[in-house]
């Protein structure tokens, strides 16, 4: 179960992270509820800046989950035989 566990994070951590590369720089994160409904926060989100700073959040959790994918769990590995 651990295992499974351990996929499905990893998938999801790389969805994500994947969205959170990408959806900043798109046409879609121009034309949100949130900017529609508070036009004083639209300098602040459409700043370069800012969509870095979520780009940059996005990438670190694409090598989240591919640090959970690589690593293996200690306690599963067998001991050696002496």
């Amino acid at each position: 179960m651990n295992r499974i566990f351990r996929v499905l994070l990893a998938v999801i951590c790389f969805e994500m992270g994947a969205m959170l590369l990408y959806l900043p720089w798109t046409g879609f994160w121009e034309q949100n509820y949130f900017l529609f409904h508070h036009p004083v926060l639209m300098p602040f989100f459409l700043h370069p800046s800012f969509r870095g700073l979520i780009s940059g959040i996005g990438l670190l959790d694409v090598f989240l989950a591919f640090s959970l994918i690589a690593s293996r769990n200690p306690a599963s590995r067998v001991p050696p035989r002496q």
